[in-house]
C-alpha cells in the first residue's frame, strides 16, 4: 500500500524554477513563518526576564524552528501526508541518535536534513530558496554571538567598581550587555552580552585586560555557544 502511494508522488524537478507563482507562494510562506515566529520569540515580557546565555539565544532558535515548520508544511502540501511520515521518522532518528551540542545546532541539523530531503524529492527550486533563506537568518542572528563573560577573583570590596568598569569598557568595545549578576560574597561578576560582529573573543579579552584599571580587574572566563 505504501509503495502504491509513493508512486503517485508528483515529479516537479527543474521545471519548478519556471513556476513563478509557486516560488512566490513558497517565499511568502517562509517570510510569514519567520515574522510570526519573531513576534512570539521577541515578546516584550521575555526580554525583561533574560538572565542566562541560553535564554538570550532562545529567540533565534524559536525563529529557526518556525522556519523548519514552514518548510515541512510546504513539503507536505506538495507531496502529501506520505512524506509527513518520512519527516516524522527522520525527526525520531535525530532525536535519539544524534548528539547536538545545543538547541541552536539541533535547529540547523533539522534544517539541513530537510534541505536534503527536498533535494531528493526533486524540488530543487524550493531547496535553493530554503537554503538561502536559512543562510541569511544564521548570518543575521549569529553575526553578533551571545556570550557569557565571568569575571572571577575581583579585588575584595571592589565588586561594584569592577562591574561599572567592565560594563563601561564592554560598551566602548561595541558589546551590548543583556544581563549582569554580581556576587559580592564570591567576588565574582557575570555578564551575558551580545558581542560585536567585527571583534573576536581574543580581541575583546586583550582590550579588557588593557582598559580595565588594575585595581578593579579580575580573571576573565568566556563561555560562547
Amino acid at each position: 500500500m505504501f509503495s502504491d502511494m509513493t508512486r503517485e508522488l508528483p515529479s516537479i524537478g527543474w521545471a519548478g524554477f519556471l513556476d513563478t507563482d509557486a516560488l512566490t507562494q513558497s517565499f511568502l510562506a517562509l517570510i510569514l513563518a519567520t515574522f510570526l515566529g519573531a513576534v512570539i520569540a521577541f515578546h516584550p515580557t521575555t526580554a525583561r526576564t533574560v538572565d542566562t546565555r541560553a535564554e538570550a539565544e532562545l529567540p533565534k532558535v524559536l525563529i529557526m524552528y518556525a522556519l523548519v515548520g514552514a518548510v515541512v508544511g510546504e513539503i507536505v502540501l506538495e507531496y502529501g501526508m506520505v512524506v509527513g511520515f518520512v519527516i516524522f521518522g527522520l525527526g525520531g532518528l535525530m532525536r535519539f541518535r544524534t548528539d547536538a551540542a545545543s538547541t541552536r545546532d539541533t535547529g540547523r541539523l533539522i534544517m539541513v536534513t530537510l534541505i536534503g530531503l527536498i533535494s531528493g524529492l526533486n524540488l530543487p527550486h524550493f531547496a535553493v530558496m530554503a537554503t538561502v533563506f536559512a543562510w541569511v537568518l544564521i548570518y543575521v542572528f549569529d553575526g553578533h554571538p551571545v556570550c557569557e563573560l565571568e569575571v572571577n577573583e575581583v579585588p575584595k570590596g571592589k565588586v561594584k567598581e569592577s562591574s561599572d568598569a567592565y560594563r563601561a569598557t564592554l560598551a566602548a568595545l561595541g558589546c551590548s550587555v543583556i544581563s549582569e549578576d554580581r556576587s559580592f560574597s564570591k567576588n565574582r561578576i557575570t555578564f551575558v552580552l551580545r558581542a560585536p560582529r567585527n571583534k573576536s573573543q581574543a580581541q575583546l579579552t586583550a582590550a579588557l585586560c588593557e582598559q580595565v584599571p588594575t585595581e578593579v580587574r579580575g580573571e576573565i572566563d568566556w563561555e560562547v555557544e
